[in-house]
């Protein structure tokens, strides 16, 4: 959520600023803004509702100015207006803040500052920090900033401008993802890497608790007492082209049709037939050490969460010790048990999602062995972690997830194939499902290429202002997410069952309204699900199977989309794609901003 973006070098800020923004919109937001410091001092704020293009059009046209700093903003304190948008500045308008995060002091420090005679012109908590850095006595920007940060609380990624040392932008991170890119005598500041890559390769990660001043010939970071950290910059690996729509009407449709390739990528490698098991290097975890453990907690939010269900299932399955997924968002708080003989994995694309990255501390500060399956290379989760397996997906700019849910999947089945095969999954049995995962990318092309058919049934969809999402077992996670992308991009009410529990309450809701799509795998469970969906239709329910060609649905006549099979340990796998084109296609036939869901992010970095 919320976007930053600076830039301090020989070029005109503006245009930069604005594309920085215009690469951040996937992240969710309702307001933009930017700061450019001008001649002779001077300081040129503009800010506006809506989207980044509206910001753009209302820059006057000679808007110069070498040092600068923007934001998108998602409203938290206050609604979406100019005046909560930022960035916010001081009284005297020489201080210019940006903030992505939230200060959980700020009604006492706005009582504070009002009390001593500052006039508030917004509801923010991010404008007490301009007040208070340029209320400071500090000698220099830098001690300003170390002084206003040292008295709030909360999370906060910062990036501040003074019109006094317009050589410079200072910025600090607690808990919001900051990230420095170097250039040829110019320097960039963003929260994500898509606003740089048009312009470095090269980006320094800063930590928590971590400070930087940045200059047009480089930067300096250190820590809240002023001594200097070591912070070199890396090379990242995405590229410009990367980013773009390539010829798709949506992020959300390429990235569904890119499934078949991000899922080759993170299997390359990876599979070793000699021994019937995953090379996972990543993990930092020997075979002795894998087999120590007695348990595995899966972490996520969200979508990464039901597919760690999915994760769940296949590791008890394969490897058949005990294994569970529960919302990172609620772990902290529940002053949860730490043992020594669990292997904990956190799930997120982004790898700064905040409450799994808060989990991911918790359990670290407990002496845990936590390892990540994210897929950003040097975010905040993936530093954080013990070790992990990076996903590969590639970029991923839709604020519904897909490839990479996908390839968190695959990883969660490299890993249970590695859980198992020092326990007691034979040779044979772990090739059979090397075999199986080798296929999956041209399975996944199979059932893309049914999207027309798929597109069909989403528009009958649709229609319906509810709908009910149903499996078993394996199915019960994909339905969960199933119902997750549908609600998310349609804005139709979709809700999971375990199927086996509509009989306990939801089948009262049973009527002619409210069609179900019913998870149907080929599996010891088939006769179960089709006895459930019989009730339904029973009801006058209408019933939209996705399922296998060899299920004998008997005289049940109901509309299916047929996926391939494969082990039926992957099978979730391979049910969740079309899910995804059924979800697509609902949000376009009701014609919503499918890349931008109204009231969402793709990054979710504050509680």
């Amino acid at each position: 959520m919320c976007g930053i973006v600076g830039y301090i070098g020989g070029q005109n800020a503006a245009p930069i600023l604005i594309e920085g923004l215009t690469r951040l919109e996937y992240r969710g937001y309702d307001s933009a803004g930017i700061a450019v410091l001008g001649p002779k001092d001077t300081v040129q704020v503009h800010r506006v509702v809506g989207r980044v293009r509206n910001l753009a059009a209302a820059l006057p046209k000679r808007l110069t100015g070498k040092v600068g700093i923007g934001h998108t903003r998602w409203a938290t304190h206050g609604p979406a207006s100019e005046a909560n948008a930022h960035p916010h500045t001081s009284e005297d308008g020489r201080i210019s803040v940006v903030h992505n995060g939230i200060i959980d002091n700020a009604d006492a420090l706005r009582a504070q500052l009002a009390d001593a005679g500052v006039t508030l012109t917004s509801e923010t908590d991010t404008e007490v920090l301009a007040h208070l850095i340029a209320r400071s006595g500090a000698a220099t920007l830098e001690d300003a900033v170390v002084e206003a940060v040292s008295r709030i609380t909360g999370t906060y990624a910062i990036a501040v401008t003074d019109a006094a040392y317009p050589d410079r932008l200072v910025i600090a991170r607690n808990g919001s993802p900051l990230i420095i890119g170097v250039g040829e005598r110019e320097m960039f500041v963003a929260s994500d890497l898509a606003a740089l890559v048009r312009h470095t390769s090269q980006v320094a990660h800063l930590d928590d608790g971590e400070f930087a001043t940045v200059f047009a010939t480089g930067y300096r970071t250190f820590t809240v007492d002023e001594s200097d950290t070591t912070k070199p910059a890396t090379e990242i690996d995405i590229a410009a082209e990367d980013l773009d729509l390539g010829g798709f009407p949506h992020y959300m449709a390429k990235e569904i049709q890119e499934q078949p390739e991000s899922v080759e990528r993170m299997i390359r490698g990876r599979l070793d037939d000699r021994f019937g098991v995953a090379r996972l290097d990543g993990l930092n975890l020997t075979p002795r050490e894998l087999r120590g453990f007695s348990r595995v907690k899966i972490l996520g939010c969200g979508s990464a969460y039901y597919v760690g269900q999915i994760g769940a299932t296949m590791i008890e399955e394969l490897a058949r010790i005990p294994a569970d997924a529960e919302a990172a968002s609620e772990f902290r708080y529940r002053n949860p048990i730490i043992e020594a003989d669990t292997l904990y994995i956190a799930v997120s694309q982004s790898g700064e999602t905040i409450d799994t990255a808060f989990a991911v501390e918790e359990i670290k500060r407990k002496g845990g062995r936590v390892v990540g399956l994210v897929n950003v290379v040097g975010s905040t989760i993936a530093r954080a972690c013990d070790g992990g397996v990076y996903l590969h997906a590639g970029p991923e700019i839709a604020v519904a997830s897909t490839k990479a849910l996908t390839n968190m999947a695959v990883g969660f089945a490299l890993i249970a194939l590695s859980l198992g095969r020092v326990r007691d999954l034979s040779n044979a049995d772990g090739q059979r499902i090397i075999d199986a995962i080798r296929a999956l990318p041209g399975q996944i092309k199979a059932v893309l290429d049914d999207e027309p058919a798929i597109a069909e049934h989403a528009k009958a969809a649709a229609t319906a202002k509810s709908l009910f999402f149903i499996g078993r077992v394996r199915g019960f996670p994909v339905a969960r997410e199933g119902a997750q992308k549908f609600k998310e991009i349609s804005y139709r009410h979709a809700e999971a069952y375990q199927t086996s529990e509509l009989k306990h309450g939801p089948l009262a809701l049973i009527d002619d309204s409210l069609p179900t799509v019913a998870i149907v795998p080929a599996d010891e469970l088939a006769d179960r699900n089709l006895a459930a969906m019989q009730q339904i239709r029973a009801r006058g329910g209408a019933v939209l199977a996705v399922t296998h060609e060899n299920v004998d649905f008997g005289e049940l006549d109901v509309p299916r989309i047929v996926v391939p099979r494969t082990e039926p340990e992957l099978d979730p796998i391979l049910l969740t794609i079309p899910l995804q084109l059924l979800a697509y296609h609902a949000a376009l036939t009701l014609g919503y901003d499918i890349d931008k869901p109204r009231n969402l992010a793709k990054s979710v970095t504050v509680e």
